[in-house]
C-alpha cells in the first residue's frame, strides 16, 4: 500500500449529505475483484447521462477537478451498503482523501486499509473547506498526516484527529498484510520451534 504522510492536491467540493456507496460506485461495477479499471464507475450515475456522454455539471466533469486528490464532502460520506469497491473506485481515479464531518464505519475502516485518508472535521471547518475547495483551479489543498494538519490555498490551518494506529498504518503504508509481514522474524522463529517441537506433525 502507498504510504501517506503529506498530500498537496486540487480539492472538489461534493455538498450532497448521505452519499452512499450505490452512489459511489453503482452495483453494475461489483462484477469485479480487481481494484482497478474502477474509475470509469465512480459516481457513474452523476458523472454520466443515460446515454453515456459526460454531465457537464458534475463536479468531477469540470476541467478544474478532473484530476482531484481530495474530495470535501456532505455529511454522513460511504453510508449504505458495505462495498469495499466504493474505496477501490476513489483510490483508482485518484481521490487520496475525503473530508466530511462524519463518515459510515465500514466504509471509514476500508479506507484506511487501501491507502485513503478519511478525515473528520467539524461543521463550521468543513464550511470553511468547502468554500476553498469551490475556488476551481486555485482549490488547492495540503494534507500533512504527520502534523494532522490541513493547509488551505489563504495560509489557514484545520486540525483533525486520527487514531493512532491508523496513522501509523497509513504513514507506513501497511495494509493488513503489511502489519502480518512487520511480523515476519516472529513467524518464521514460531514455525520453526513449532516443527522441532513437535517433529510428527
Amino acid at each position: 500500500m502507498e504510504k501517506f504522510t503529506k498530500l498537496t492536491g486540487v480539492a472538489a467540493p461534493l455538498p450532497i449529505v448521505n452519499v452512499d456507496t450505490d452512489m459511489i460506485i453503482p452495483k453494475d461495477y461489483l462484477k469485479t475483484i480487481k481494484r482497478t479499471g474502477l474509475a470509469k464507475g465512480l459516481f457513474a450515475e452523476m458523472r454520466f447521462n443515460e446515454d453515456g456522454s459526460e454531465n457537464p455539471d458534475f463536479v468531477l466533469n469540470k476541467p478544474a477537478y478532473r484530476k482531484a486528490q481530495i474530495l470535501v464532502a456532505g455529511d454522513n460520506f460511504g453510508c449504505g451498503s458495505s462495498r469495499e469497491h466504493a474505496p477501490w473506485a476513489l483510490l483508482d481515479f485518484g481521490i487520496r482523501c475525503v473530508i466530511s464531518t462524519s463518515f459510515a464505519d465500514i466504509f471509514y475502516n476500508n479506507c484506511f486499509k487501501n491507502g485513503i485518508l478519511p478525515i473528520t472535521v467539524s461543521q463550521d471547518d468543513l464550511d470553511k473547506l468547502m468554500d476553498d475547495a469551490e475556488r476551481g483551479a486555485n482549490a488547492t489543498l495540503t494534507i500533512d498526516l504527520e502534523a494532522l494538519e490541513i493547509h488551505g490555498p489563504d495560509g489557514g490551518v484545520v486540525k483533525f484527529d486520527l487514531d493512532a494506529f491508523k496513522r501509523h498504518c497509513l504513514l507506513n503504508g501497511l495494509d493488513d498484510i503489511g502489519l502480518t509481514m512487520e511480523k515476519g522474524v516472529a513467524i518464521d522463529g514460531f514455525e520453526k520451534s513449532y516443527a522441532e517441537s513437535r517433529p510428527w506433525a
